[in-house]
């Protein structure tokens, strides 16, 4: 099975999304986008959200690539940054884990 950080690299999507994406990331703040996006209540940790986000982002992409007449390009953007933010931590979380072994 793939790692989720391989999954994350083997997307592809149109550039400017993805740049949107990573500029939005920069304001990405956990507390307030993940349970807009998941559902209220407890947070899951960085794995099981990023798994979760890309289910979300996988039926947005369908949606997209059907011209589906209830595609919300801002949703996906959201979904999107949400995506990106939460790698950002998890990459970071296990450099951090790396250099103290």
């Amino acid at each position: 099975m793939q790692d989720i950080l391989s999954m994350l690299n083997a997307l592809h999507r149109p550039r400017l999304m993805m740049r949107t994406a990573r500029i939005g990331a920069e304001n990405y703040r956990r507390s307030s986008h993940l349970p807009r996006l998941l559902g209220y209540g407890a947070l899951p940790g960085h794995g099981a959200a990023l798994l979760r986000l890309m289910e979300i982002e996988a039926v947005l992409e369908d949606e997209r690539q059907n011209a589906d007449a209830g595609y919300s390009m801002l949703r996906h953007i959201d979904v999107l940054i949400a995506l990106v933010g939460e790698a950002r931590v998890l990459r970071a979380t296990r450099k951090g884990s790396a250099a103290t072994q």
